[in-house]
């Protein structure tokens, strides 16, 4: 369906009136550049593929960030955007906007999807190698913060001690690329914008940093 203006969100329960619409002009695109996200999930919901181009293109550097920063895989970051976007395309009724706004909503959706891929590796992992050592230490640590037990503190502890370590013999700029990343919490265009790189260097940079420190737990884990 191909709107005449911002759409009407009555009928439509997850989004409040948005007021007055705008009159549509020449370019479409250019038009729901001005909408508001909820006024963008609504046009969703009725298939209008140019909302949510928009939206994907507004939110999708802060989808793969916040992944990333949970997952630490660049390509598992890259799926789970996708998968969460996807998901938005098609159950955007999930969305209630009288419960929050879009972007928390949107963190949040993205925080459970990537848990949920961590809990699979462990799964897959405890099947295909019981040995604690073989796991990815990375994704082993975040499962066992969600665990009280002292002997899992302890162990998750000790594996944070091991990624400062890694992260000390990577090269010096790889090295701030992540940290800003990870510990500043920072997206990949905030980075750049904050050290005056390309935004195409700062993605390469932690792409490096990113296999380089899983290498070094790897090998450390191997060694114990």
């Amino acid at each position: 369906m191909a709107w005449q203006g911002n759409p009407d969100p009555t009928g439509v329960r997850s989004i409040v009136r948005t007021g007055e619409f705008a009159r549509l002009p020449d370019d479409p695109l250019a038009a729901r550049l001005e909408w508001s996200d909820e006024a963008l999930m609504t046009a969703i919901a009725t298939r209008d593929e140019l909302a949510f181009v928009v939206l994907y293109d507004r939110y999708a550097d802060l989808v793969y960030s916040a992944s990333l920063r949970v997952l630490m895989d660049p390509g598992l970051a890259e799926d789970t955007t996708q998968d969460v976007f996807i998901r938005l395309w098609r159950r955007p009724q999930t969305f209630i906007a009288e419960r929050g706004r879009f972007v928390t909503w949107l963190m949040s959706v993205t925080r459970n999807r990537a848990v949920d891929e961590i809990r699979a590796r462990g799964r897959r992992h405890r099947r295909e190698v019981p040995s604690m050592e073989t796991e990815d230490p990375v994704a082993w640590s975040q499962l066992a913060a969600q665990d009280e037990d002292p002997l899992a503190s302890a162990q998750v502890s000790e594996i944070r001690a091991s990624v400062r370590s890694a992260l000390c013999g990577l090269p010096a700029s790889q090295k701030r690329a992540l940290e800003l990343a990870y510990f500043g919490g920072l997206t990949q265009l905030e980075i750049a914008l904050r050290t005056g790189e390309p935004l195409g260097t700062i993605k390469t940079r932690i792409r490096l940093g990113m296999q380089k420190l899983r290498r070094a737990l790897q090998e450390e884990a191997r060694e114990d």
